[in-house]
């Protein structure tokens, strides 16, 4: 690539994230997603933002009376981008964590889930015990990030390697450039359902919960506790799962009952 060919480009991409800001900041809601992060917010095969959270943030904004608008945000990216400002809020299957609530507030959880550990199906990896001296890949920033760091002695991973989402991750896995991959494992089951080549091996039990995720002390954040409580009591939310996961939720999970927003310190 000549310098010329990449000035033109650097000019083209500061042009398309510019507009893509304007649009952005003309909606009443600026939420920050990861965009690939299957089923919570993806892309269809028209090119149409949709998935589970995605449903639920457009439900929220109808309720509000207000227009919403979702910018592509890395996983890393969605907590300055949120403590600074440039979005009102961020979803992408955000782990409510002490450690966060002490930057960011959260409105109450809408999903309980654990990690996961998937392979392919040729590897022969059947748990955790077969990553010794294995490359395991993560995403940048996330809950499964911070729990392959902490037991990388414990399972003896060979290297972690950090992604921008599930879909890169799941190519270089197929590839055999990672030999397993550790995310949610709501969104791997999703994934995996019909493809025989891939596999979740092990769940990874953490105790997860869910939410939206809003700059520290926003009031947006109590408005939107607020009508998550009323959808909960109309069974809008337990809906959603069903029609994403093709199951019912049960009545013990967040997703049906209705929690106190989470406080930090």
């Amino acid at each position: 690539m000549t310098p010329k060919t990449t000035l033109r480009a650097a000019l083209l991409s500061g042009l398309f994230s510019f507009l893509g800001l304007a649009s952005a900041q003309s909606a009443d809601l600026t939420v920050g997603a990861n965009i690939g992060n299957v089923p919570w917010e993806f892309q269809d095969a028209s090119g149409k933002v949709t998935g589970f959270e995605v449903d639920l943030v457009n439900e929220i904004a109808k309720r509000l009376g207000k227009s919403v608008e979702f910018v592509n945000t890395p996983f890393n990216g969605l907590f300055p981008a949120v403590q600074s400002g440039r979005i009102n809020m961020a979803i992408s299957s955000i782990t409510i964590t002490e450690k966060r609530l002490e930057s960011v507030s959260f409105a109450q959880p809408y999903y309980d889930s654990d990690q996961s550990l998937t392979a392919t199906e040729k590897s022969g990896i059947t748990g955790l015990t077969g990553m010794d001296g294995k490359v395991v890949g993560v995403d940048t920033g996330s809950t499964g990030d911070m729990w392959a760091e902490k037991h990388k002695q414990e399972y003896k991973f060979g290297d972690i390697r950090r992604f921008e989402g599930l879909s890169p991750a799941m190519l270089d896995l197929v590839a055999g450039r990672i030999d397993g991959y550790i995310s949610d494992i709501p969104a791997l089951l999703y994934y995996v359902k019909d493809k025989p080549e891939l596999k979740v091996v092990e769940r990874i039990p953490t105790g997860e919960k869910y939410s939206i995720m809003f700059n520290k002390g926003d009031p947006l954040a109590t408005q939107v506790n607020e009508v998550i409580t009323a959808l909960k009591g109309e069974g809008y939310i337990a809906k959603l799962h069903e029609t994403w996961f093709g199951a019912k939720a049960e009545d013990t999970t967040s997703t049906v009952k209705v929690l106190d927003m989470p406080k930090g310190r």
